[in-house]
């Protein structure tokens, strides 16, 4: 955005302003009620005004008197997560590897990997449910809604990996090969370490996408719910801020993982920036 000559800024840059403010109020107002509701004391409502000031709602998902499977709805859902993270990160990483070069069926197989973006989620899941009952498997968390929810980030970390290649300099491999590394060495040496900020932006996609789904969940992780359909339960249960307890912590693990990514990104690109000034020897020549 321009400066006028007088230093001041134009009026469109004050309007652009508003809105971004706008979008920014109307996306977290209404959570932020949420969360300021969670910490009220135990004789708390759904509503405003708040009554005392406590974590009691937190202890309660916690104790005897919850109403649902927290903990085991939690633990599933994080691990689930990890699953999903890892192996979206791998196979995205394979499959920009492999699609560096052209072979026969490479659009089909591009268009058929993310075709299930356009797909609805419950879609998605009846499908999975239905071949389920065809073989007679019985639907499980780990199994079927592992399937499922990698049918929703395997596409996105396609399409980051796509886009990182499609930016990488292939010159510093021939400069790697021309001192006599083999493939591996360039890989784990080389590509890796440009690549580690799209591949950390895989790895969150994956996570948060598995950790917050519902669609592709409701029909295929058989009987023990993970977090989102726990919450989406509780909901049809639960009249205490315990609900609002659940929704603050739910929040806080994503933006923790948010955090986690960006300041590894930032410490990934600092260690770049420093690296020749640390590599020089007292006198001054390259080590």
């Amino acid at each position: 955005m321009t400066v006028g000559p007088q230093g001041r800024r134009p009026l469109s840059f004050w309007i652009l302003t508003a809105v971004f403010v706008l979008f920014v109020l109307f996306l977290y107002g209404p959570m932020s009620a949420i969360y300021i509701l969670s910490f009220q004391g135990p004789t708390g409502g759904l509503t405003f005004p708040m009554r005392g000031v406590s974590l009691h709602w937190f202890g309660a998902l916690f104790g005897q008197q919850r109403t649902g499977d927290f903990s085991g709805s939690f633990a599933r859902s994080i691990i689930l997560a990890l699953i999903v993270m890892a192996l979206t990160l791998v196979i995205s990483l394979a499959a920009g590897l492999a699609f560096r070069q052209r072979f026969r069926g490479a659009t089909l197989i591009f268009y058929a990997a993310i075709a299930s973006l356009v797909m609805p989620g419950l879609f998605v899941g009846l499908g999975i449910a239905l071949v389920c009952q065809v073989l007679g498997i019985t639907p499980r968390w780990w199994l079927t809604g592992l399937g499922a929810h990698l049918t929703w980030t395997l596409p996105f970390g396609l399409l980051i990996m796509f886009a990182v290649f499609n930016r990488f300099d292939r010159s510093y491999e021939e400069a790697a090969r021309d001192l006599g590394a083999s493939d591996r060495q360039v890989l784990t040496a080389v590509i890796l370490p440009i690549l580690a900020p799209g591949l950390i932006a895989v790895a969150l996609f994956g996570f948060t996408l598995s950790y917050d789904e519902v669609a592709r969940s409701t029909l295929t992780v058989g009987a023990r719910n993970t977090m989102p359909l726990e919450i989406y339960a509780m909901t049809n249960n639960v009249t205490s801020p315990a609900l609002f307890a659940l929704g603050t912590v739910t929040t806080a693990i994503s933006f923790l993982a948010i955090a986690v990514a960006l300041l590894t990104i930032a410490r990934i690109t600092r260690r770049r920036g420093t690296g020749p000034v640390r590599a020089a020897d007292p006198a001054g020549a390259p080590s």
